[in-house]
């Protein structure tokens, strides 16, 4: 009699979990139950640990082993759990966009947030400040200057499942020109005025 392995929560969406025996014995046959339903393939034991596969859906898992010759079967020792947690709920990324040269930057936030979870700004694929817990509503990640593309990334403080949240773009709109002004001067009380002309501009 051997020990189940594996097992165990995934997130939501991935490929699942594996579940094993600590030990097989050479000529036998190790089949995996979920309840009373047998699932997956019958695995030949190799004389060491095996691996049964990997197993998406929710439920207590055993294995039976029966010897191959004799037909003589026996359970093995424990059994295991499959659970799915819950990828972070999506939250609109606020923020980002141009903002003139000489300004401090522009804000970058995000729409809402969930409870439980810790909120990441990136910037190709490196954080940005620290991770901001979520509080159920909205968080803000300050002030970026550096242009480019800013991710956000939540992670399930107890979990570790991730997901993206979107991106925002950060650019720099240019200063105009400057151009020279010619004309103006004093002007007699009563008079016409004096007339000012720009002697250049900028297109749009």
């Amino acid at each position: 009699v051997y020990t189940i392995i594996g097992g165990g929560a995934y997130c939501d969406g991935a490929p699942g979990v594996h579940i094993g025996l600590s030990n097989s014995n050479s000529g036998v046959g190790y089949q995996l139950y979920e309840g009373a339903t047998a699932v997956g393939p019958t695995v030949t034991g190799t004389g060491s640990s095996i691996d049964m596969g990997l197993y998406t859906t929710v439920g207590t898992y055993t294995v039976k082993a029966t010897n191959t010759i004799t037909g003589c079967g026996s359970n093995m020792s424990g059994s295991t759990n499959v659970s799915i947690d819950p990828v972070p709920a999506a939250h609109a990324v606020t923020g980002g966009g141009d903002y003139c040269t000489g300004d401090a930057g522009a804000h970058i936030g995000l729409g809402s947030s969930s409870a439980g979870y810790n909120y990441q700004l990136l910037y190709g694929g490196a954080p940005v400040g620290v991770a901001i817990s979520g509080t159920g509503s909205l968080l803000d990640f300050g002030v970026v200057a550096t242009t480019g593309l800013y991710t956000v990334e939540a992670v399930g403080a107890l979990t570790g499942c991730t997901a993206t949240m979107g991106s925002v773009s950060v650019g720099v709109l240019p200063l105009p020109a400057l151009h020279i002004v010619n004309g103006g001067g004093s002007i007699c009380a009563d008079g016409p005025g004096a007339a000012v002309t720009l002697l250049s501009s900028d297109v749009g």
